[in-house]
């Protein structure tokens, strides 16, 4: 039996003489059905946010996965299969000329029954772990240890309001949007309750008077042993590991994890101070016990899925960060 990796998946003995034997083909007529799906997929979201951004609109929920992470919709519309899927026919060639592709020599064609100078390509590995080795690294670090960690339910979304605590002595964070409780009673409800959250991303867009009333000091530096998978914005995250992955992870998986997020986004917003209830998301009313229990119960779900989709992110991963760590070799 193969001896096995630190990340799960087994060692192999080589690296280039191995590379003919793990690919897998795909037609053109089933990959190009595959690109199709793919693109009706991404235009249910991306759609609406370009005809709102070419109109001079902002939507506060539905924005925020094209505004806050780097990928964009021209990004995440391109389908890609993965790492090891041989791609073959006319249409293939076509991506030639996008990064981190190669066409097939005629060794590698034949290994997965092709003739002699069929038009294929696939993923280019080699030169995307040249490029991308720290970003690989960091994903698998961040991914294997959240995915270990217990998940804490305890901080019911209080990281939204501590945004916006005592606001008008600092800069409007959302100018178009209403507290639903107003500035006095936001504030207290900030007051009133526990503050523990555990990641940085949202920390660090707390107002300055709301930082020491965090519990936790989560910091870039820290990240990586603060994070865990009952946090909404960890599992939101999720997202931007896989696409920062891209093309290495399968466009089914990264919008696996978009419309994950997508989903964690609208419950944030829902539990957040904002009136939101014009835009279609009614409020959850953290400021209450059932609102509370309403949050943990959604947040118990989708700590759930992610932990899913965290393993199918990582079992992807697991064979780049097998051959950056020598144990391809």
């Amino acid at each position: 039996m193969a001896a096995r990796s630190p990340y799960g998946t087994p060692r192999r003995a080589s690296s280039d003489q191995m590379a003919a034997s793990r690919l897998r083909h795909l037609p053109q007529e089933q990959w190009l059905g595959l690109e199709a799906a793919h693109h009706a997929r991404v235009a249910r979201y991306a759609d609406p946010y370009l005809s709102r951004r070419s109109a001079g609109r902002k939507h506060p929920v539905e924005d925020f996965l094209f505004t806050y992470y780097t990928q964009k919709p021209g990004q995440l519309q391109r389908w890609h299969p993965g790492d090891g899927v041989v791609l073959s026919g006319q249409r293939a060639l076509e991506r030639v000329t996008w990064k981190f592709y190669r066409a097939l020599d005629d060794a590698e064609l034949a290994s997965v029954g092709l003739a002699p100078g069929t038009p294929a390509v696939t993923f280019e590995r080699p030169g995307f772990l040249a490029d991308r080795a720290e970003a690989v690294r960091f994903a698998g670090i961040i991914l294997a240890g959240t995915a270990k960690r217990p998940a804490q339910f305890g901080c019911f979304g209080l990281h939204e309001w501590a945004m916006v605590y005592r606001q008008e002595k600092f800069e409007l964070r959302h100018e178009y949007l209403k507290l639903r409780l107003g500035g006095d009673g936001t504030d207290a409800v900030v007051e009133e309750n526990r503050i523990r959250c555990s990641h940085f991303d949202a920390f660090r867009f707390y107002t300055p008077d709301a930082t020491s009333l965090n519990e936790l000091t989560p910091t870039r530096e820290n990240q990586r042993t603060m994070e865990q998978p009952g946090c909404l914005h960890a599992n939101m995250d999720l997202y931007k590991w896989a696409y920062k992955l891209t093309p290495a992870l399968r466009s089914e998986l990264v919008m696996d994890c978009f419309e994950l997020s997508w989903r964690i986004r609208a419950m944030d917003m829902q539990a957040s101070p904002y009136d939101l209830q014009e835009w279609g998301y009614p409020p959850i009313r953290i400021e209450t016990p059932q609102g509370k229990a309403e949050y943990v119960e959604y947040q118990r779900a989708f700590a759930a899925e992610s932990q899913e989709l965290r393993a199918r992110v990582l079992q992807a991963v697991g064979p780049l960060l097998d051959e950056l760590s020598g144990l391809a070799a």
